[in-house]
């Protein structure tokens, strides 16, 4: 393979576009999911919401390969979801980009919750009812007073969101393999570059990943500090 003049192959180029891909899809999906979650989390008073907050927070204790291994239980060909899609004519979700984004999305989901659930709680409960008195529907309530007031949360989990999805590894190989354009991301080029004892191609990758991790950690601690300074 002929190298581009960054250095960088077609293999790499397409590898990193598709990570690219499957870290804005699971981060625009996570923050539709995990804000009526956080919000639920933050205000309700269910007795279900313990253990609706150690369902979300699975991800962060279980083996990647155990949490890839029952998604493709469940999305395989055998699988509940699986089965249920072929017998209607469709094609399985196993070693396709559609299965590692909903794994990515799974996976990913205590880190876009859990900031949400914190700025929520600090925000408190006043501002909607003082809003809602007002005459204020639960949309404007949102626009008007939610995001502006938890806009560090949001940032927090965006940019968690994405950098999580960014380092994904085990959920995405147990799920998808390596299928080049459809479920070879970067975490599992370089693993492929390493098997082949490839390290000048692996250590190109991991460097430019280590600097992309190091920058979106920087702008979570900024983000944090900026906006914990302004609630003080």
């Amino acid at each position: 393979m002929e190298l581009s003049l960054t250095g960088l192959t077609a293999t790499d180029w397409q590898a990193i576009w598709l990570t690219i891909k499957l870290c804005s899809y699971t981060t625009f999906i996570l923050l539709i999911i995990a804000t009526p979650i956080a919000s639920w989390l933050a205000s309700g008073h269910s007795k279900f919401r313990i253990a609706v907050q150690a369902i979300v927070a699975l991800p962060l204790v279980l083996p990647p390969t155990v949490l890839g291994f029952y998604m493709l239980m469940l999305l395989g060909p055998h699988g509940a979801v699986g089965s249920t899609l072929q017998s209607l004519g469709f094609t399985h979700l196993a070693f396709s980009f559609t299965g590692i984004l909903i794994a990515s999305v799974v996976y990913s989901l205590p880190f876009a919750v859990q900031p949400l659930l914190q700025a929520f709680r600090d925000m408190g409960r006043r501002p909607h009812e003082v809003a809602a008195s007002l005459g204020a529907n639960k949309l404007d309530r949102f626009f008007t007073i939610t995001l502006p007031l938890c806009r560090g949360g949001f940032i927090v989990a965006t940019t968690l969101s994405f950098a999580h999805t960014l380092g994904e590894f085990g959920v995405i190989l147990m799920l998808g393999g390596s299928i080049p354009g459809e479920t070879r991301v970067l975490s599992v080029l370089i693993y492929d570059y390493t098997e082949a004892m490839d390290y000048a191609a692996a250590h190109t990758l991991s460097l430019g990943m280590l600097v992309a991790a190091f920058v979106v950690l920087s702008l979570v601690y900024t983000a944090q500090r900026r906006f914990s300074l302004v609630r003080l």
